[in-house]
């Protein structure tokens, strides 16, 4: 019987823009460890850096006295990813957005981050949080993925 065993890390960024760059060094480092493919670890790196930049400006409204966790979870064959910042969360889904609007300026430019994650992850999941508890974004990326 075959042992499935789970590496974690855990890095702690300032709510600075900037700081999403560790975390996406430490994926990177990660995936590299796992063996991923160059182009599915530039698709993680962009995914968290998205993932954590929200995290910063929406979830912990650049307040600098709040930090952003990044957890990192590799199993043999997928890292999870959970991105956790101090706001309550998500409301509701936005809009899907009409890329075509955004490129003639009829949209508003923002709001392409959730999309792109979507787009890059093999799962992507919101958790608002509840009774004061933070909220976060799991990010999942397989190693056997052909995309």
């Amino acid at each position: 019987m075959s042992e499935t065993k789970t590496t974690t890390v855990e890095v702690r960024l300032p709510s600075r823009m900037g700081y999403e760059k560790v975390a996406m060094g430490t994926a990177s480092a990660m995936a590299k460890l796992l063996g991923f493919p160059p182009e599915r670890i530039e698709d993680l790196k962009t995914a968290i850096a998205e993932a954590c930049i929200n995290a910063i400006e929406h979830g912990n409204r650049l307040n600098e006295k709040l930090s952003v966790g990044v957890v990192f979870s590799a199993g043999p064959h997928e890292l999870e990813v959970k991105v956790i910042d101090d706001g309550k969360g998500m409301k509701k889904q936005p809009e899907k957005p009409d890329i075509d609007r955004k490129m003639l300026g009829e949209e508003d430019p923002r709001g392409m981050g959730m999309f792109l994650i979507q787009a890059l992850v093999d799962e992507a999941e919101w958790v608002a949080g509840t009774d004061g508890n933070s909220s976060y974004v799991r990010l999942v990326i397989r190693l056997d993925n052909d995309s």
